[in-house]
């Protein structure tokens, strides 16, 4: 059966995350430390790999970097 995830982007929301961060002058700790006071543990490590996209976003992740940036899930996929 074909994987859904074949190859090495893992993820195709990393460049806005990526993008996003450097905007507001966020460092990917802060994110993180942001995304951790949502409940949802991100250590910095995984957020490098997301926005180099070599790691899956799970969808309470996608939810909560959303809401931590104060956008709709739907503008993280422009």
């Amino acid at each position: 059966m074909a994987r859904i995830i074949d190859g090495n982007n893992m993820n195709i929301i990393g460049k806005n995350v990526r993008r996003l961060r450097k905007e507001r002058g966020w460092s990917q700790q802060t994110l993180s430390l942001k995304l951790e006071l949502l409940g949802v543990y991100v250590c910095r490590g995984s957020v490098s790999r997301i926005e180099d996209m070599s790691r899956t976003v799970t969808d309470i992740e996608l939810f909560a970097i959303a809401k931590v940036f104060e956008i709709s899930p739907e503008e993280l996929f422009k």
